[in-house]
C-alpha cells in the first residue's frame, strides 16, 4: 500500500492526522446531537389572523412544539376535536404551545369560530 502523504514531513504528517481526527470527531459529535435533539428543539409556529390558522395544515416530527400565536383583535381558542388540547382564549398577542410526542393527526379549532379548522401530522 502507498503511503498517501509521501511529500509531508513527520511534523506536518501529525498534524494533519490530528486535524483529520479531530475533525472526524467533532462530526461524529455534531450528527449525534442532530439525531437526539434537533425534534425536541424543533419549533412551528401558526398565526391565528383574519379569523384563520395559517398554516392550516401541517406536519411536524415527533418532539416538535407547534406554537399558535393569536394576531386577530378577537379571542380565539386552539381545540382539539378530539378532546386532546385546549387553550384557553387568546387575545390579541397571546400563545399557546403544545409538544406533539406521539405520531397521529391532530385536528383542532376555534371553540369560539367554528368555522376556523386546522390539522397536526405528527409522523
Amino acid at each position: 500500500m502507498s503511503d498517501p502523504m509521501p511529500a509531508l514531513c513527520p511534523l506536518a504528517r501529525r498534524m494533519v492526522l490530528r486535524a483529520a481526527l479531530t475533525a472526524g470527531t467533532t462530526l461524529a459529535m455534531l450528527a449525534s446531537a442532530g439525531r437526539t435533539s434537533a425534534a425536541e428543539n424543533e419549533r412551528v409556529t401558526v398565526s391565528i389572523d383574519n379569523f384563520a390558522f395559517a398554516p392550516a395544515d401541517l406536519t411536524v416530527a415527533p418532539g416538535t412544539t407547534v406554537v399558535w400565536t393569536n394576531h386577530d383583535d378577537i379571542p380565539h381558542t386552539v381545540t382539539s376535536t378530539e378532546g386532546v388540547f385546549k387553550s384557553h382564549a387568546l387575545d390579541t398577542d397571546d400563545s399557546f404551545s403544545l409538544t406533539f410526542e406521539k405520531v397521529g393527526s391532530y385536528r383542532y379549532f376555534c371553540s369560539l369560530h367554528p368555522h376556523m379548522v386546522g390539522m397536526v401530522r405528527v409522523g
